[in-house]
């Protein structure tokens, strides 16, 4: 199945963290790395796209530093030897806050986006597709590391305005499958509300999928479903208001038994950042918020491949969506 081949995401990497790519980077490749930056201890981190393990040639290294009022470091190292900095007198991050960092890879250049909002490119000085390691160390915890292959986009794409570049812009409902074209990369805020797009082949044994947002301050509810036709095999429903996070399923419009235990306190914040992350295994979902696991959803409707549709609505800002 050709849709199984893209790379598991790293869940909740301890730091100094450095992981395989696998096949390399490639034209279209979107790497999202999530975590926290820490507020106690250091102020630097860096994100390095590098040949091997050693550190001794990186062909990006993406380096926020909090001093002297904060700024962010891009360089490449050849032969343990440091090329001339590129500087960007702006900090996107906040310590002891959340973070989403999104890298695209494209023929000319690296672009990253930062929270959802376009923030740096970063030309290429030598070939990506010498790259098949991704190391992140310095003052940061993470979440998760995911990749999202070339080609793989929302089916209800949000306006793409002038801010950002070498983008395709595709008319609502229009998927792309040309692994030629990039994903598409969105300006903040990043998606319509409320937002439904495919997941391509449907749901099967070790199938992530992965969403990051913020909590609006005001929040009551907010929805994640799953869908299969017109039953919703998983719905995930945090409640302010109750402070319950409900799951349950619906078929012909009929609600089943709703699930609410919690091994621990809520883990949505009003205002706050946060990423989920479902992962599919043979008899349920294993769902993951922040990169701690939360809860089991034993699977009410068995046709996996069936479930092929994500919804989400609610009070939320929605920053990264991977099916």
């Amino acid at each position: 199945m050709a849709f199984s081949c893209s790379q598991a995401p790293y869940l909740n990497p301890a730091v100094p963290f450095s992981g395989t790519i696998q096949g390399g980077l490639q034209d279209g490749l979107q790497i999202t790395v999530n975590g926290t930056v820490l507020s106690s201890s250091g102020s630097r981190f860096a994100v390095d796209f590098q040949t091997g393990f050693s550190g001794n040639d990186i062909a990006f290294h993406f380096n926020p530093r909090f001093e002297e009022g904060g700024y962010v470091v891009c360089n490449t190292r050849q032969k343990r030897r440091w090329g001339p900095e590129e500087r960007k007198m702006h900090m996107p991050l906040q310590k002891g806050m959340p973070f989403d960092l999104c890298f695209l890879v494209q023929s000319s250049d690296f672009k990253v986006m930062v929270n959802g909002s376009l923030f740096v490119q970063y030309f290429h000085r030598v070939p990506f597709h010498r790259v098949d390691t991704i190391s992140v160390n310095g003052a940061v915890q993470l979440s998760y590391i995911s990749f999202q292959p070339p080609g793989v986009r929302p089916a209800n794409p949000a306006p793409i305005t002038q801010t950002v570049i070498h983008m395709v812009q595709s008319a609502p409902g229009q998927m792309f499958s040309t692994p030629a074209l990039p994903p598409v990369m969105y300006p903040h805020p990043a998606y319509p509300m409320p937002f439904v797009t495919t997941i391509p082949g449907g749901l099967y044994p070790s199938k992530s999928i992965i969403l990051s947002g913020t909590v609006l301050p005001s929040a009551q509810r907010f929805h994640i479903n799953l869908c299969s036709g017109s039953h919703i095999a998983f719905h995930l429903n945090p409640r302010f208001d109750e402070n319950a996070v409900v799951r349950n399923t619906q078929i012909n419009n009929c609600w089943g038994s709703e699930e609410r235990s919690l091994p621990r306190k809520m883990p949505f914040v009003r205002g706050q950042s946060f990423s989920v992350w479902i992962l599919c295994d043979a008899h349920c979902l294993k769902v993951a918020v922040d990169g701690q696991h939360l809860f089991e959803y034993y699977h009410r409707l068995r046709n996996l491949p069936a479930i092929n549709k994500l919804e989400v609505g609610g009070d939320i800002q929605l920053t990264h969506v991977q099916t």
